[in-house]
């Protein structure tokens, strides 16, 4: 039974999928920059409990877990890199049910780091679409158009190359829900130096 805090955290615009083994810039600096940008995000562990490890030792405690949300349908699945993190992604089977819908009914997806390799790709969904992902994952992407930028979006999806780009995934994100002026006053809140990099509007 669904209580109502996972109710409230179901219905948010943004899931951010929290796995043992996660990289802390990617997935944490994703939530941030994202609520910097007005968006409603939740936290949510793909365990039962929502206490999780980073791949560098950092805790954290969710806001939910993925049991709570399995019906939910956000404007966006985020998903961080970092090892086991990604693989430890790719294993859960409702977290695969709900991108499977997601990318069925037109939702955004993005993806950060290995995460777009071992999540997306090895699911299939990049076949055919441009990605970037962290060097040396490459070989798991199928398919894919490979690019090595920061990062890249292909229709619905976004996809980043590591943790110094969360910045790059989160603009794209923001410009495509706030629109780019609202994106670049995000980053530059931050002394992101916008004038380099992949920021264009």
């Amino acid at each position: 039974m669904m209580n109502s805090e996972g109710n409230l955290k179901k219905n948010s615009e943004v899931l951010v999928f929290f796995a043992d083994g996660f990289e802390e810039i990617e997935a944490i600096g994703a939530v941030d920059i994202l609520r910097r940008g007005g968006l409603d995000v939740a936290t949510v562990s793909i365990t039962d409990k929502k206490e999780v490890v980073g791949a560098h030792g950092v805790t954290i405690v969710t806001d939910t877990v993925i049991d709570e949300v399995t019906g939910a349908n956000p404007k966006w699945i985020v998903l961080p890199g970092g090892m086991p993190g990604a693989e430890n992604l790719h294993k859960c089977v409702a977290l695969g049910e709900m991108i499977e819908r997601q990318t069925e009914r037109g939702g955004h997806i993005a993806a950060i780091c290995a995460a777009p390799a071992v999540v997306l790709a090895q699911a299939g969904l990049m076949d055919g679409r441009k990605m970037t992902c962290y060097p040396g994952f490459e070989g798991m992407c199928g398919s894919a158009d490979v690019d090595g930028g920061r990062s890249v979006v292909d229709g619905n999806f976004v996809t980043a190359n590591g943790p110094s780009s969360v910045t790059n995934m989160c603009y794209e994100i923001l410009k495509i829900e706030k629109g780019g002026d609202t994106a670049l006053n995000v980053l530059g809140g931050m002394l992101v130096d916008t004038d380099k990099g992949d920021f264009s509007l």
